[in-house]
């Protein structure tokens, strides 16, 4: 297994370490401007190909939080309020051309990065792209309405921005998740404080060069890196700051919500964990059903919050739906990110590793058959063999708990009532997927699952079009979509009295 980048390549890492270089070492984007940090404080960035040091950024710490709260809070009373949704709906498209211009390189740094295949991270970019571009359309179409209650009174609505927006995101989509945060809260008016997961920083610095050029005023979008501990932590307590939004773990969602309460009540949108449960019926083409499966457990290297995990395939079709999903799962391709046919890269961290790692020897412990997979794959980079278990108890941690990695759970199942009932039963609620050809089963299956989402004959197809998020521990509010707006928007009520006193 290689892990270097292919010859091709290598015009696109001489770049990324220019910009290492020039840049990155200084940790802020904060009014448009790239600014070292307070403290001087630094940690390192990993390459999870190769377990190397990439290169060093500087860490925020509370200090910087401060100074970034500040800069957004300027620019959200000053500049940014005078701006139209019209020319705020072109900064992002502008920014949605630039980003698009500028594939290969923030591509590259992805997957250097954060280890997922070159073609994924194409992939990731086209979303970004088509985020951005969706909120732009959207800018200047937040409006309110006029309510007539009576002849004696004119009474209307206006949707307004909330104010300054505290954004934390996550490792494994880390440009992606960057889109869809700045994407709705700029669109309705808001200033940006984002904080990029230490993991994986890179991307989002990289493309932090661009938004000056798109035109966005200082002080609109600022950009910090550092720990959760601390630089999340201060973003999700300050007094300065009117909302925040997480995507992460559902116990961190918790310390962030806590925060949020025990501070100013600042507004929460949580994007949280799952435990996806896909649904394979007899009637189902199960050639198209194991496709689905594959690409719904080992998409990203199963470091996906709504990754499908837990695999239900009813008994008539049991066997030989094991025996062929084993087939498929072995012949994805596994190795070096920047390999055109690589399918999944390395897990995002040693502490990923040894996390899911140690998930696959606790179902070994407990029972599970391993069908294929359950080891290292090489001997450098935290890479995982794709992992099958089946034999299967609802009971088990494998079956409970989220793993996000490549590791699923096939259980066999015989009646619409049973499923429904074991799909269901989990303390997450994200996503879920069924597979039949029979339609009325389709709807009435999907109306009784108790998720965001539910995928028909297919899976981890997102849009940005649709709204995604999870019931019950799964998070609050919702990403992408017109619903995300109403996520960075408060409505006011303006009552005008047009007849004579009536006191």
């Amino acid at each position: 297994m290689a892990n270097t980048l292919n010859p091709q390549d290598c015009k696109w890492q001489c770049k990324v370490r220019q910009i290492q270089r020039h840049q990155l070492m200084q940790v802020r984007f904060i009014d448009n401007e790239w600014v070292k940090g307070v403290d001087n404080k630094t940690f390192e960035v990993i390459n999870p190909s190769t377990e190397e040091v990439i290169t060093s950024v500087s860490e925020a710490t509370e200090k910087d939080v401060d100074i970034a709260v500040a800069a957004a809070r300027k620019a959200f009373d000053g500049e940014w309020r005078t701006v139209t949704p019209e020319q705020r709906g072109k900064y992002l498209v502008n920014l949605a051309n630039i980003l698009e211009r500028e594939t290969d390189l923030l591509a590259s740094v992805e997957s250097l990065d954060n280890g997922k295949s070159i073609g994924m991270s194409k992939g990731d970019l086209g979303a970004v792209v088509g985020c951005l571009r969706y909120y732009g359309g959207w800018a200047d179409k937040i409006s309110g309405k006029v309510i007539d209650t009576n002849p004696d009174t004119f009474s209307y609505t206006r949707t307004e921005p909330l104010g300054v927006c505290g954004q934390i995101i996550p490792w494994n989509f880390p440009l992606l998740m960057w889109a869809w945060k700045i994407g709705p809260a700029v669109a309705a008016g808001n200033t940006v404080v984002l904080k990029t997961a230490e993991q994986t920083p890179l991307s989002a610095l990289v493309a932090c060069q661009f938004i000056k050029e798109a035109g966005f005023p200082p002080g609109v979008i600022n950009v910090i890196s550092g720990f959760g501990k601390i630089a999340g932590a201060a973003l999700s307590s300050h007094m300065g700051v009117d909302k925040i939004a997480f995507t992460g773990s559902t116990l961190v969602g918790r310390q962030i919500m806590k925060a949020a309460a025990e501070s100013n009540l600042k507004k929460v949108t949580l994007e949280l964990g799952g435990k996806s449960p896909n649904i394979v019926f007899n009637d189902a083409d199960i050639d198209n059903a194991i496709s689905w499966c594959n690409f719904g457990i080992f998409y990203n290297h199963g470091q996906c919050c709504c990754a499908g995990s837990r695999i239900y395939v009813q008994s008539g079709i049991y066997d030989k739906f094991v025996e062929a999903f084993k087939a498929r799962a072995i012949v994805n391709k596994v190795g070096d990110p920047f390999a055109a046919d690589t399918f999944q890269g390395p897990q995002v961290s040693q502490l990923q590793y040894d996390r899911i790692m140690s998930y696959i020897e606790e179902g070994k412990k407990e029972g599970a058959t391993v069908e294929t997979g359950g080891g290292r794959h090489g001997t450098k980079g935290y890479f995982i063999q794709p992992t099958i278990f089946s034999n299967v108890k609802e009971d088990m941690k494998i079956m409970q708990e989220e793993i996000f990695g490549p590791v699923c759970s096939i259980a066999k199942f015989e009646t619409e009532e049973e499923v429904l009932k074991t799909a269901n039963n989990s303390t997450y609620g994200l996503a879920s997927a069924v597979h039949t050809s029979n339609l009325n089963t389709a709807i009435r299956v999907a109306n009784n699952l108790k998720a965001g989402t539910v995928w028909v004959n297919q899976y981890n197809m997102l849009h940005w079009q649709l709204p995604f998020g999870g019931y019950k521990e799964s998070g609050i509010g919702r990403e992408l979509g017109e619903a995300a707006l109403s996520n960075y928007t408060q409505s006011k009520t303006v009552s005008i009295r047009l007849g004579d006193a009536i006191f």
